[in-house]
């Protein structure tokens, strides 16, 4: 396999305690989710014993292939979808355990803003309905006032108080996005997953949504996993990045240590698609040769050792850790792409 991959660092990642960083909202520890297989066939791993932590008010972009995970874990971390093993913490409480009541109520504090801004309204129901619901429902809230902060959350979207009389279809993709975007922070929570909230936008329509979601986290101390398999758009948004490939994490790393020079070939890979408008920023593009293994019958070794030019018998034979190498900045690959000598010059 040609690449135009730089070498990996001389060095190996040492192995360190990640660094308190700030205070975390939400933390995955060996967190499992897993699929029954096709025909009744054996278990499938969506999620591979996943460690992540978000701290308290920032923003987390997720990127990925299609099918490596990314919203199977936003679902996860929301309980939508039940993990096999591990826990999940958040605000101090292990969630994993809860149920009935209890979950209700946590999951008032966790929301989800949707890929599709259609598919996930009801059409049948107004405005109105959709956005109070889970102040009516969770937060107990009485009519009035439901209906007062309906109205406020339409003007901070961007809609008029009288939209919400009429129903889905008579928007716009744009504006049934914005509608999402004000049903989630309806119960005023502390975390929202917004998985691939702008995909299905036309490019003018994202650069607005994105420029919505960011400012309502700033003005709300939000944190959120923004989950997207665009990296420009995760740029925009991002304080941290995390790269998911066949159900793991492979790399984490602040925005800016991330764009300036991944450390794992994939994240490389990745970022080598992304255009820009600077000529000296232009990276030439690395194709990677092959498609993602089958979940079910996974490579031995590191998982990415099938399409990765660098891989060696202690690739194919032994799985990478996800090591910190220097603080909010983890790799899971034996032959790192950016060396601790370059990651700290101190």
């Amino acid at each position: 396999m040609t690449s135009s991959l730089p070498p990996p660092a001389s060095s190996p990642v040492p192995s360190v305690p990640p660094a308190r960083r700030g205070t975390p909202l939400i933390r995955a520890e060996k967190l499992r989710v897993e699929y029954r297989g096709r025909s009744g066939g054996g278990k499938v791993r969506a999620l591979r014993d996943v460690d992540l932590e978000i701290t308290e008010g920032e923003t987390l972009g997720l990127v990925g292939e299609s099918g490596c995970g990314k919203s199977t874990l936003g679902r996860a971390l929301l309980r939508v979808v039940e993990p096999a093993a591990g826990t999940i913490d958040f605000l101090g409480l292990n969630i994993t355990t809860l149920r009935g009541t209890r979950l209700r109520r946590t999951r008032a504090d966790m929301q989800m803003v949707f890929q599709d801004p259609f598919g996930s309204l009801n059409p049948r129901r107004t405005i109105a309905d959709i956005v109070a619901e889970p102040l009516l429902r969770v937060r107990g809230a009485s009519r009035a006032e439901a209906d007062r902060t309906v109205a406020e959350l339409l003007r901070r979207v961007g809609l008029g108080s009288e939209d919400g009389a009429r129903k889905p279809h008579e928007f716009s993709g744009g504006q049934r996005q914005r509608i999402g975007i004000a049903r989630a922070l309806a119960s005023s929570p502390r975390f929202v997953v917004a998985d691939e909230a702008v995909s299905a936008l036309d490019v003018s329509i994202q650069a607005q949504v994105l420029n919505l979601l960011s400012d309502l986290v700033r003005e709300r101390g939000l944190t959120m996993l923004f989950i997207s398999h665009d990296l420009g758009v995760v740029r925009h948004i991002a304080d941290r990045v995390a790269v998911m490939y066949l159900g793991q994490i492979v790399e984490t790393a602040s925005r800016d240590d991330f764009f300036s020079g991944p450390a794992h070939p994939y994240s490389s890979a990745l970022l080598s698609s992304v255009p820009s408008l600077r000529p000296s920023g232009r990276r030439e593009r690395q194709v990677l040769e092959g498609d993602l293994p089958d979940p079910a019958n996974p490579p031995d070794g590191c998982l990415f050792q099938t399409r990765c030019p660098f891989a060696d018998e202690t690739c194919r034979t032994r799985m990478p850790e996800l090591t910190e190498f220097t603080p909010g900045r983890a790799v899971r690959c034996h032959k790192p792409l950016v060396s601790t000598r370059e990651a700290d010059p101190s």
